[in-house]
């Protein structure tokens, strides 16, 4: 029978947040190593990740179309089927599609409201899901059922790591509107080019204590993620493979940048990777 699959894509986690990170149940699985995200936030990231792409290693002295091939044909060793290739991802380039073919039962668990069910991204999955929460992995974990007679791939994508980087209740500085801006857009386009009813001062931007305050944050986040690997391994049966990564990652002050998504800069693109089967 197929590997089951469980899949964790930690929102917006940088490389060095996870490797300043305690984190002594991903290291069951094993060592993270830095690589590179096709994206700078979610939306565009995740499209790749759901094609079956995973975050590469930027190699050099070599066409892409061959890093992409190689790639693909790497799903073979994850998950013990046979002749996968990049012809079998064809046409739909889906990795819960090609799953789904191979008698697996498909499963989502987002905390991006970019990611909803009703977008595309739900597609090919029998069961996929908004989490009513931003930072309920602990939810997700609780939710997790294998069954013995159906591999199953289970797709987590974890709000704990994305800004505002709040578990509960913590004292942090927060612009105005960065969770709202689908609601400001809105409005924006409400008013137009009517100058009058922009009555909102532009937010006053991050001090360096901010930002390093956020990044620690976020690393505490990474912290607490990994508390909670402990009972998503027992959960998985011996024959799951595991991966866990980012989409993209986060700048916090370097270059005047803070954040992701209209942001070129290295910490944007960096992101952890490490994959294993289910460590005994």
């Amino acid at each position: 029978m197929p590997n089951n699959l469980v899949y964790i894509i930690m929102d917006s986690c940088r490389f060095d947040s996870y490797a300043r990170a305690k984190t002594p149940n991903m290291d069951r699985i094993g060592q993270g190593e830095a690589r590179w995200s096709y994206a700078s936030w979610t939306a565009p990231s995740h499209h790749s990740i759901f094609l079956g792409q995973v975050a590469h290693k930027a190699p050099t002295r070599i066409l892409a179309s061959e890093v992409y091939k190689k790639e693909y044909a790497l799903w073979i060793d994850r998950l013990d089927i046979p002749d996968l290739s990049f012809k079998s991802f064809v046409p739909e380039l889906s990795l819960a599609k090609v799953l789904q073919g191979n008698g697996y039962r498909t499963v989502g668990r987002v905390s991006m409201p970019v990611l909803n069910p009703f977008t595309p991204f739900g597609k090919f999955f029998d069961d996929y899901k908004l989490m009513q929460d931003h930072n309920d992995f602990a939810g997700m974990v609780d939710e997790v059922e294998f069954s013995v007679m159906q591999p199953t791939y289970y797709f987590f994508n974890l709000g704990e790591t994305h800004y505002p980087y709040m578990l509960k209740n913590e004292d942090l500085p927060i612009i105005s509107g960065v969770h709202g801006i689908v609601k400001g857009m809105d409005e924006a386009i409400v008013r137009g080019s009517d100058t009058s009813m922009d009555t909102d001062a532009e937010p006053e931007f991050f001090s360096a204590e901010d930002m390093k305050m956020l990044h620690e944050q976020q690393i505490a986040c990474v912290e607490y993620v990994d508390s909670l690997i402990d009972a998503l391994i027992e959960k998985c049966p011996t024959n799951t493979h595991i991966i866990i990564a980012a989409d993209h990652g986060e700048c916090f002050g370097e270059g005047d940048f803070f954040g992701h998504g209209p942001v070129m800069h290295k910490k944007v693109f960096e992101v952890p990777f490490l994959e294993a089967r289910r460590p005994a």
